[in-house]
This record gives structure tokens, C-alpha cells and sequence, in this order.
């Protein structure tokens, strides 16, 4: 969620701070702000925006030149004190020596803030935060890293932290606990921020900061520690990602450029994943394959569009390995007693791998007795740190807030891993598995070709952009797409939409349906396609407009019962929600663009969602 930059080195402090936030606007946010250490001065230089980076950098440009080359940086997503300037980061102590921004949610504060104020400390915001420089502020006698560790042993919740104090000058130490925090390792420079896409135009060497760790970074030096002191060896990794990756590449927004980018997402998550013999092959999963063999139910959790994605991996699994799957919301599931044990294999999905549900989930599941796969887009994410096995998205970078890319990647690894099940379970034939394989393979080129239908989409979406509410079905395996099609248009355009199995809308939903109201069915080629026909003639007796998605050369409808027809690429059912998802986006993001919505940084949200 909030941004996080921290900075010690040769270079001009505010440089980097204003060009990492900026990279790290994507995660949502709602105010901004900075502070520089200035060894010159007796306090430190701190500029603070109830608003966006830019009026932040051009606040920062009517204040002049601020020296200095160690500074703090940060995006905030409100939680606790509304998006004012006094309650943007960064909050200083009693002194003014000692700056910290954070990520998270304090849990107890209320209980330390009366405790500091009792003795003599006074506040300013109305934010979980503050409380933690005043109790750093407590225990500082000239160890900023000792007074941090004492202060953490304190706290209660969620933390990503950067913090530095005056009397260190070229010091700033990080900690986290159920929220992101990573290194970077220049060259006689050193970053501490919430997401590598901030950090990967000055490095590509990455520290993996574990949980409840802290990190002491100079210029040339990083140590790492446990809460209570003990050392910790390093862990450094190397990103492939490149700053190219992270820029819009001539495309207006975030989103659709990630649109753009599927075909070369979905052939990444498939790369190396498909052996020579046609079968699929998932050495990095690190589960031997008579462990996946014994188990006798699949529990899925997630979060938003990630939480559809399990919805496709439940029938993919379900048709391909013949065992029970049950999807759950991650936020629901460790509150319900959930019936896991060691014969249940957990798959959770998330693309930061920091999702704090998702997270909280899979301790419990782990609790339980039950094994973790995490899919999952970060290498070196907390989730990819706590499952006994991983398989990565290999995405690249996604900066839009609202996920696109991602999601054919998340559905593309729950079908390897349907595949890479049923071979262990023997509950699929070989020549089945290679037919399905080879035809994965051939997904990417029709997401190519279904990006040719853009111009189609954008006229259509200006019929659509007035609408108030809209109505999306599938039935099948494309009942999650009608899921994800809805949200999309919710997440970009604030158009209310809903999603349902298509043999539902005679139990309710129809009395929704007018003239007024769009509804988008898909009707692919199908097991169901004909009960989705009869579906599709109840929502035109009831006069609303049907946008229909039919495959190529096999348009169902007679006369006028499609208003509009988009025709996507013939291919497998199973296979079909990786194709279909996509002029579902398309149509979304040009509504809201025709809307005047922002469609990188839709209002409310935030990429990453690390407080439950």
C-alpha cells in the first residue's frame, strides 16, 4: 500500500526520493512527503503534501535547494487520521532529531500513546505512526538501531519502517513485520523501499529483508539483525527487471500497456515449464511428486482478482486431477476454523506476495498441519518465503493498479499446476496432458490476435460509457471471467457491475434488467453454450442491450439477440478464460478512460494490500 524510499550515499537526497515515489505512485496513495538530513543544520529539512508527488515537487522547488544526502521518502494510504498534511509522513520525535515513515497499522497505539503522553511526549497527527518515533525517542542514547529493536519489541501489528536520527548522520535503519520492506545495494549507495520497481534504476542487487528483521544501511555497508540482536546472514538476490519495464513505453497509461503485454506474460509464466516430451514440468515447485499424490483436497486462498484466478485453478483441477478444491476469500478463512490438515495442499495466490490476508491465511493453514504452494510474481516475497514450494508468475513488473497481466499469469500457473497434479494423482493420460500442453502453448500468439479487436472495443465503449450499472455471465470455467470482467469495470470505472453464473440470473438478478443496463455474456465455444443462448434470450426479452463474446466463426445468436458481438480465437474450454479476460479489460479501461477516470491509480485502492 503506502510507498516507502529511504536513501544514504553520494547523491543529492531529494533527487532520488521524488524520482522513487514517483515510481512508487501506482501502490495508491493519498498524501505525500520527505525528509532530508541536512548535517549542517540542527534540524532536519521535511516537506509534507495532503496531495499527489508532483504538488510535493513543486512544493519542494519554492523551498530552494535542500542539501543533503540521506533522506527518507513516502506515499501514505490513510488508515488511521485523515489525508491531511500534518498526518503525512514523515512523523519526527519530541526533538526533532529522530524522522521514521511507515507501512502498516500500529495495533496498540492507543495504549502507548497515552503511556507517552503521560510522560511528557506531545503529538501531532491523529496516525497509528507517530507513536513509534516517540517511543524510538524513548530509548535513543546514541544506538539508532538498538533504540529501533527496543522500540519494535513494543509494538503490536503491521510494520515496514524506515527511520534515521541526526546524531547518525549518514545512517538509516529499516525493519518489517507482515509488510514489504527490500535493500538495495548500489555502489557505494544504499535504498531501503516498499517495492524493487523503485530501486531498479539504481540497482539490481537486492536484499531480502525476512520478517522481523531490522537493517542498519551506510553508504557502503548493510548489517541485518534479528529483533533481539543476533546477526542474520544476508540474503541477496538479483532482479532481471529493467527500469524500461517500469515506464509506459509510449503507451497513455500503466494499464493498458500490461494489456498489451499479455501474450509475452502468459509465454513467460509458460518458459521452461513444458519439457521437450510435451509434459508439463515444475522442478522449481521443490514437492516431491508422491507428496502431491497423497493429498485429498486442494484449498485455494486469495484475494481479489487473485482470489478469481483460484476460482479458474478450482476447475482446472477439479476436471484434470479429479480431487475437491475449495476456494476461499484469504480474509475469511482464518476466522472460520477452517478444516485443513496434512492432507491438504494449500495454493495461495498473490501478485506482491505481501498481501496481508493472504499471509495471515497461510499461517494458519501451515498451523494446521497443511503444505503451501504460493504463486506468486516477487521472488523473495514473504509468501515465496513461507510456502514449502513456489511457482513464480515471472509477469515483470505490473504497475497498474488494477491487475491485468497478472491475472493471466496467476490463471496460467494454477493450469500448470492442474496439469502437474493430475500426472501425479495418474488421473490424466499422457496424450490428454500433451494435447492441453501444446495447445497452453499456443496461447500467447491468440492473445495477439485478440488485441487486433481494440478499435472494435474503443467504439463500443462509447456506447457503454453513460451506464450506471452493468451485468456480466459465464457459465463453466468462464464464470470466474464474468467475475473478473465486472471488477475490472468497478476497479477503473466506478460503474457499478456484477458478476453471475449465467443459470443464476432467473433467481434474482434479472429483476435488475432494463433498457438501461449492458449485460456482457460470454458464449465461447462450450459444453453449456446452449443453456447460456437461453440465458442470453431472458436478458433480451427483458430489453437490456447483450454484448457478446462468441468464438470466431461460431456465432450462436440469431437476428438482433447480440447488440454487439466481439469474436475472440478458437481454443480449448479449458484454456478459454486466457483469451476471454482480455477484451473484458479492454472494454473496461476504455469506458473509464472515456469517463475521465484515472485508470493507473483508481480512487480507494492501492496495489499492494498489506493491512488486513
Amino acid at each position: 500500500m503506502c510507498g516507502i524510499i529511504g536513501y544514504t550515499g553520494p547523491r543529492p537526497a531529494v533527487e532520488v526520493l521524488i524520482e522513487s515515489l514517483r515510481r512508487l505512485e501506482y501502490r495508491g496513495y493519498d498524501s505525500a512527503g520527505i525528509a532530508v538530513l541536512d548535517p549542517h543544520r540542527p534540524h532536519s529539512t521535511v516537506v509534507k503534501s495532503e496531495r499527489k508527488v508532483d504538488a510535493l515537487a513543486r512544493r519542494l522547488a519554492e523551498n530552494g535547494e535542500i542539501a543533503g544526502q540521506v533522506g527518507i521518502g513516502h506515499t501514505r494510504w490513510a488508515t488511521h487520521g485523515r489525508p491531511t498534511e500534518v498526518n503525512a509522513h514523515p512523523h519526527r520525535d519530541c526533538t526533532g532529531g529522530i524522522h521514521l515513515i511507515h507501512n502498516g497499522i500500529i495495533e496498540n497505539f492507543r495504549e502507548l500513546r497515552a503511556e507517552l503522553v503521560a510522560r511528557g511526549h506531545e503529538f501531532l497527527s491523529d496516525t497509528d505512526t507517530e507513536v513509534v518515533p516517540h517511543l524510538i525517542e524513548e530509548f535513543h542514547r546514541g544506538d539508532l538501531t538498538g533504540a529501533v529493536r527496543a522500540a519494535l519489541r513494543r509494538l503490536q501489528g503491521a510494520y515496514a519502517l524506515v527511520v534515521f536520527a541526526a546524531d547518525e548522520p549518514d545512517v538509516i535503519v529499516g525493519a518489517r513485520l507482515n509488510a514489504p520492506l527490500v535493500v538495495g545495494l548500489g555502489e557505494g549507495e544504499t535504498f531501503i523501499s516498499s517495492d524493487i520497481t523503485a530501486l531498479i534504476p539504481y540497482t539490481k542487487r537486492i536484499l531480502l529483508l525476512g520478517e522481523g528483521e531490522v537493517v542498519t544501511a551506510r553508504p557502503g555497508s548493510v548489517e541485518v539483525s534479528s529483533l533481539d540482536g543476533t546477526a542474520v546472514e544476508p540474503r541477496v538476490i538479483t532482479v532481471d527487471w529493467d527500469a524500461e519495464q517500469a515506464q509506459k513505453g509510449g503507451y497513455p497509461h500503466f494499464m493498458l500497456k500490461e494489456i498489451h503485454e499479455q501474450p509475452h506474460a502468459l509465454a513467460a509464466a509458460l518458459r521452461d515449464r513444458i519439457s521437450d516430451t510435451g509434459l508439463v514440468t515444475l522442478p522449481e515447485l521443490g514437492i516431491p511428486e508422491e507428496r502431491l499424490a497423497a493429498f485429498d483436497a486442494v484449498t485455494v486462498v486469495a484475494c481479489g482478482t487473485a482470489w478469481i484466478a483460484g476460482l479458474v485453478t478450482r476447475y482446472a483441477m477439479e476436471r484434470l486431477a479429479r480431487i475437491r478444491v475449495e476456494v476461499e476469500p484469504a480474509s475469511e478463512f482464518r476466522y472460520r476454523d477452517p478444516l485443513v490438515d496434512e492432507r491438504t495442499l494449500v495454493v495461495a495466490i498473490s501478485q506482491s506476495g505481501e498481501t496481508a490476508d493472504t499471509l495471515a491465511a497461510v499461517r494458519e493453514a501451515r498451523r494446521k498441519g497443511a503444505t503451501v504452494v504460493a504463486i506468486t510474481n516477487v521472488v523473495g516475497s514473504a509468501l515465496s518465503l513461507e510456502a514449502d514450494g513456489v511457482i513464480h508468475m515471472q509477469a515483470g513488473p505490473e504497475i497498474g493498479v488494477a491487475a491485468t497481466k497478472t491475472f493471466v499469469a496467476q490463471m496460467a500457473c494454477g493450469l500448470l499446476l492442474a496439469l502437474h497434479l493430475a500426472d501425479s494423482r495418474g488421473e490424466l493420460d499422457v496424450d490428454s496432458h500433451r494435447r492441453i500442453a501444446e495447445e497452453l502453448l499456443g496461447m500467447p500468439a491468440l492473445l495477439e490476435r485478440m488485441l487486433a479487436a481494440e478499435p472494435q472495443i474503443v467504439h463500443m465503449a462509447g456506447k457503454y460509457a453513460h451506464a450506471r450499472n452493468a451485468m456480466y455471465i459465464g457459465r463453466g470455467i468462464n464464470f470466474p471471467v464474468a467475475l473478473e470482467g465486472a471488477l475490472k469495470l468497478k476497479e477503473v470505472s466506478y460503474i457499478h457491475a456484477e458478476g453471475y453464473a449465467a443459470g443464476e440470473l432467473k433467481h434474482g438478478p434479472i429483476a435488475l434488467l432494463d433498457p438501461e443496463v449492458p449485460v456482457v455474456a460470454i458464449a465461447t465455444r462450450a459444453r453449456t453454450l446452449a443453456k447460456t443462448v437461453s440465458n442470453i434470450e431472458e436478458v433480451r426479452t427483458r430489453e437490456a442491450p447483450v454484448i457478446a463474446l462468441v468464438t470466431e466463426g461460431e456465432n450462436p445468436f440469431d437476428g438482433d439477440l447480440a447488440r454487439e458481438v466481439i469474436e475472440v480465437p478458437a481454443c480449448e474450454e479449458l484454456l478459454s478464460p486466457l483469451v476471454n479476460v482480455l477484451p473484458l479489460q479492454l472494454l473496461a479501461y476504455h469506458i473509464a478512460v472515456q469517463r475521465g477516470c484515472d485508470v493507473d491509480q483508481p480512487r480507494n485502492l492501492a496495489k499492494s494490500v498489506t493491512v488486513e
